[in-house]
């Protein structure tokens, strides 16, 4: 027997349509790459966005059609994300910050027939436009006024478009499995793998988002992903601040300390998000400045995990308190979230901290198994490591064009590359990537605890922990650590305070102080090019400080 409910698709245009009626004066700001700062209530932002689902519609997008988009977080990319997808088109976020080669990778892969551009990339794609075939029209994401003469020069101008079309549009009727959004992993091995978001998949996973142990979102909160809207949806934040009605302030181009500290102040922001490099540069400008931000209640940290050390200075400085959260462009991203039970009320700080290392407890909706070696499915005993694999209705099936389908298994799971563990009350705790353990004498040594240990010195701002060849052991770990404005430290030092805080075994050979590490387009440190630059130790330097 069939229940007697109605059958309404949970479509995307639904969430602004909602935001727009109940929360029509709620804000979207956003810093605009000509400069200014932009802001409109969500009745203003429905009324933009059919405009251009009927300039779209005009320009001949028809449903399945992927438009790509090489944008920053602003208003107009806001508006995209509804009309794209509104009109059964698929939105394809391309991250700018890739090498040339492959954003034309990704764009013929993924098909892309229309491209939407900030003016800071005009002339970047007009250089790229020869090798990019299917693309049948361009579109510069500004107004007539600040029409780069670099770019594309029948590029289509998004203000004309947005005016002259009509405000009036009723939004076609859709199945909510259709593809909405394209994401490509950043592509640390081999070719980037497209994930392919639904309609359903994206609202299931946005009403998730805001749920009490989730980013516990509502109409009283200021959202500001830090995550850019080309990184994984922004974390689908777009999508979740309109269905609860928060507000939501878009940073642009600006991730720099002090000008996301700014908007910050401004906005009166109650929940961020972003990966720990943002963070790290925000706490340095609210220190040089000597100050402490007073509206935010959560900061959300993934992409890579953070150390103590960060976790106190965050919350120090930031005021508020630290989410830690982990998932995968995969797992849209949201996979599990670090938030206290009950029985943890009352904890010493110390305890507080040490739980927040870990990475979280999954949602309702997504399912964790930790397999070994041998496939068999491990305890959840905190101590056993394995394979970290997911399953549910926010995470992919299996990759665009049915690439790279190896990690997909027979019984429905998605292995995630991760090593962990997890413990009896749920909690996943990540020990490193399966391609950045370090195999020592037949064992594991865990790269994150190492960074985490080095991290808690004062002086150090970030470290990256790599293994280099070992005649006897195989490989043995090598820390790499960039240090805070102003610090100065001996890596001696360093390597003795490492000691002193992990198994004897584990203490790195060498502590190497360096004036950067290198930062992938997500925001995390690209230890593949570590290890290919330590065949040639003399290709990265220590420091000259």
């Amino acid at each position: 027997m069939l229940g007697l409910m109605m059958d309404r698709a949970l479509t995307l245009p639904s969430i602004l349509e909602y935001a727009a009626q109940y929360h029509p004066d709620r804000q979207v700001v956003a810093r605009t790459v000509e400069g200014p700062i932009h802001r409109y209530g969500y009745a203003q932002a429905m009324a933009r966005t059919k405009r251009m689902a009927n300039a779209l519609i005009a320009m001949g997008v028809r449903p399945g059609d992927r438009v790509a988009t090489l944008a920053w977080s602003t208003h107009r990319h806001f508006e995209l994300y509804f009309a794209v997808t509104g009109i059964g088109a698929v939105l394809h976020t391309i991250n700018p910050r890739l090498h040339a080669d492959q954003i034309v990778w990704v764009a013929n892969h993924a098909e892309d027939a229309f491209l939407f551009f900030d003016i800071s990339f005009a002339a970047q794609v007009e250089d790229l436009k020869a090798r990019l075939p299917l693309v049948r029209r361009y579109v510069a994401m500004t107004d007539l006024a600040h029409l780069p003469a670099d770019g594309p020069p029948e590029a289509r101008v998004y203000e004309d478009l947005i005016a002259s079309h009509s405000p009036e549009f009723d939004w076609p009727e859709l199945d909510e499995r259709q593809a909405s959004g394209l994401c490509y992993t950043s592509g640390t091995t081999g070719n980037p793998k497209g994930v392919l978001y639904s309609h359903r998949s994206t609202v299931l996973h946005a009403i998730a988002l805001g749920l009490p142990d989730a980013f516990d979102l509502s109409a009283r909160d200021v959202v500001m992903p830090c995550a850019q809207m080309y990184h994984a949806n922004a974390w689908c934040t777009p999508y979740a601040a309109p269905l609860v009605g928060a507000s939501l302030v878009l940073p642009g181009r600006a991730l720099d300390g002090a000008g996301i500290a700014g908007l910050i102040q401004r906005e009166g922001v109650t929940f961020l998000l972003g990966v720990p490099t943002i963070w790290v540069g925000v706490a340095d400008h609210l220190d040089q400045a000597g100050e402490r931000l007073t509206s935010v209640k959560t900061i959300a940290i993934g992409g890579s995990a953070p150390t103590a050390a960060l976790v106190s200075r965050i919350e120090h400085r930031l005021g508020g308190q630290v989410r830690q959260i982990w998932g995968m462009t995969e797992t849209s991203p949201l996979g599990v979230i670090n938030t206290p039970l009950p029985e943890h009320a009352g904890e010493g700080a110390g305890a507080v901290l040490q739980r927040k290392l870990k990475q979280g407890r999954g949602l309702y909706g997504v399912d964790l198994r930790i397999v070994g070696e041998d496939g068999a499915i491990l305890p959840r005993d905190g101590r056993s490591a394995g394979r970290l694999q997911v399953r549910g209705p926010w995470v992919a099936s299996a990759y665009f064009k049915q690439d790279g389908g190896e990690v997909f298994t027979e019984d429905g799971w998605f292995d995630t590359g991760d090593i962990a563990t997890l413990d009896a009350e749920g909690y996943l705790r990540l020990t490193d990537r399966a391609k950045d353990v370090i195999k020592s004498g037949g064992e594991w040594i865990s790269t994150l605890d190492l960074e985490d240990a080095v991290c808690s010195h004062p002086a150090v701002a970030m470290a990256a922990a790599v293994g280099v060849p070992h005649p006897k052991w195989d490989e043995r770990p090598l820390l790499l650590v960039t240090l805070r404005p102003g610090q100065t430290a001996d890596p001696e030092d360093l390597k003795a305070h490492v000691a002193a805080r992990v198994a004897k075994w584990w203490t790195p050979d060498e502590v190497r102080i360096v004036d950067a590490l290198p930062i992938g387009p997500t925001g995390k440190v690209l230890k593949r090019e570590l290890r290919d630059q330590l065949a040639t130790p003399a290709a990265v330097p220590a420091s000259e400080s």
